[in-house]
């Protein structure tokens, strides 16, 4: 179980983050980007599970500049509230978020190099994170919604990047994906049969074979990038 800790970004906002630690020393330092429901009780079990395997993981609170102590479920209702503060943070000037997260990357760094993962919006900014943050030694985001599409989608990554994605999932239309993966050769791009969501096991998505795969996909990248 980890607990709480509260971060400073180079603007001096504080915000919470969630940090499990392993039981032995560290492999590497591993930050986990929030789906749009927070820093829920899934978002804690993932960070929870990776430090079980050896990392420091840092989750840190990304809604926190426009709501603090957001804990959402997966009905109809909690998506609308959590697109709404996923905007609300996506309007923010910037840098926004993105320093939030480089604070969760120096505070990961501790433990050595670091990685960064995330899922949904996670996803999509764990994309933006390769691209534009300092202290990366890899990164993977899981169906990272409008990384395929926009400007985002010719962003250029300045580290490793193992992408998950689901070739049912509506959000993240499948022919977005074989261009993102044409466009950017050097990104390692696994597809699985199954919808958005199929990591998360609060969701009616949840695919628990494609997960499995995805996260012995994921731990032999980090092993291979972070240590």
């Amino acid at each position: 179980m980890g607990q709480f800790v509260q971060l400073t970004a180079s603007d001096g906002f504080s915000f919470p983050a969630y940090v499990a630690q392993p039981t032995g020393a560290p492999k590497g330092g591993l930050v986990v980007l929030q789906e749009i429901f927070g820093v829920n009780s899934h978002i804690r079990s993932v960070a929870d599970g990776y430090a079980a395997e050896g990392y420091f993981v840092v989750a840190p609170s990304t809604f926190h500049r426009v709501q603090a102590d957001v804990e959402l479920g997966y009905t109809e209702a909690d998506m609308g509230t959590g697109f709404g503060l996923k905007t609300a943070v996506e309007g923010l000037p910037a840098p926004g978020v993105m320093a939030d997260i480089q604070a969760a990357i120096d505070h990961a760094a501790q433990a050595g190099k670091v990685g960064i993962l995330g899922y949904c919006w996670g996803g999509l900014l764990t994309w933006r994170s390769a691209c534009q943050l300092k202290g990366l030694s890899a990164a993977v985001p899981f169906y990272g919604g409008g990384m395929t599409a926009g400007d985002d989608a010719g962003r250029q990554p300045q580290v490793p990047v193992l992408a998950h994605f689901g070739d049912q999932d509506h959000w993240i239309p499948l022919d977005t994906v074989e261009a993102f993966r044409q466009a950017q050769s050097g990104v390692e791009v696994q597809v699985y049969a199954a919808n958005h969501g199929f990591n998360c096991d609060q969701r009616g998505s949840y695919d628990a074979a494609a997960a499995q795969l995805a996260r012995q996909r994921t731990l032999a990248f980090l092993a291979r990038h972070v240590g």
